[in-house]
């Protein structure tokens, strides 16, 4: 068995070794460097060629950002995880790193539960695993046939909401659809994105920057408006509730998430029954399926983004084989195909 390579970047000796120490207790995978900042990567890094390499964000010399930038300047070919504290000021430098192409990112733990920290281990495995897993199958993908677009019969009024989830790459695929969505588009917009406490209200401020729409991280029991997106917040699944009122809870997590989309999808059917429009994108994992098969059986209509334009075909792949999904597109096609059909068009 070929084992997934991981170049480990981060100016902390410490941090290094239980980052390394977390991959090589993995039998699939094996750290095969290590660098002290971003310049020793740059210098190095053909030598080693790994599947993946893991990038601290606070370092000297070249920071991750920076980092990044110069590994998108060469063609970016090593697909890159970041490593984030949560600080007001990192969280805003990892949204930027995703925008620039990293593939994902993973919160450190602080303090003294570096060392005992599981949950940081298991997702950090988790996360090499399933983009080392893409990568490597990348060039034997398995083509499979199209959801041919249907003719939508659907008046105007008849959708009342969209909602959307999305996991691995998901940032940058929300950010490409979500500041697309016309601004009179009429409906509340849901979204959940797979991402640690901390993280999605600043994920929420820089998309309010720069979309149409009002962009806010949900609030419980906060008003549901039209013309707004709302972020479910991290560590909290968002869900509908009567009275047109968000509600957010914190109960056990479904399929290793929370926020999970298919708790929002089942919430919304409640609500508005088949007047929804769904859409699932890149992510790993299985988590809207569930839901996609309730807002179809419901008389909703779903999306999923195509294979081609996806960081990890996971979730729209699960969604697909359901045999629920109306529209397949590639992402750049998802806000129109969303606008036409809540307009009408």
């Amino acid at each position: 068995m070929t084992k997934i390579k991981v170049a480990v970047v981060d100016d902390s000796a410490f941090m290094r070794k239980i980052v390394t120490d977390c991959i090589n207790t993995n039998n699939e995978m094996e750290v095969v460097a290590k660098f002290r900042n971003g310049k020793d990567l740059l210098e190095q890094v053909d030598r080693y060629n790994p599947d993946i390499i893991t990038l601290d964000i606070e370092m000297p010399v070249l920071n991750g950002l920076e980092t990044l930038k110069a590994l998108k300047e060469l063609g970016m070919k090593y697909p890159v995880i970041m490593l984030s504290s949560l600080t007001s000021q990192n969280s805003v430098h990892t949204l930027e790193c995703l925008e620039l192409g990293a593939m994902d990112f993973v919160e450190k733990p602080s303090g003294s539960l570096l060392l005992s920290s599981n949950e940081f281990k298991d997702t950090l495995i988790q996360r090499i695993s399933e983009i080392g897993k893409s990568r490597k199958n990348s060039n034997n993908t398995v083509i499979i046939p199209k959801r041919i677009d249907p003719v939508i019969k659907k008046r105007t009024s008849q959708i009342k909401a969209i909602i959307i989830g999305a996991s691995t790459g998901g940032p940058r695929a929300l950010q490409a659809v979500l500041t697309k969505i016309d601004g009179d588009i009429g409906v509340p917009v849901f979204v959940v994105q797979h991402m640690p406490k901390g993280f999605t209200k600043a994920f929420a401020d820089r998309l309010n920057g720069i979309c149409k729409l009002k962009t806010v991280e949900a609030e419980d029991n906060m008003l549901i408006e039209k013309n707004t997106i709302y972020i479910a917040p991290g560590g909290c699944h968002m869900t509908v509730g009567s009275g047109d009122r968000i509600k957010n809870n914190e109960e056990p997590s479904i399929w290793g998430v929370r926020p999970a989309v298919d708790k929002l999808f089942e919430s919304a059917v409640k609500v508005y029954g088949g007047n929804l429009l769904s859409v699932i994108l890149t992510g790993m994992g299985k988590d809207g399926s569930a839901g996609t098969v309730l807002v179809k059986d419901a008389g909703g209509i779903t999306i999923s983004e195509d294979e081609s334009t996806c960081t990890i075909y996971g979730m729209p792949k699960v969604a697909y084989e359901t045999g629920k999904v109306d529209i397949v597109l590639p992402l750049p096609d998802i806000p129109g195909k969303i606008n036409s059909i809540v307009k009408g068009r």
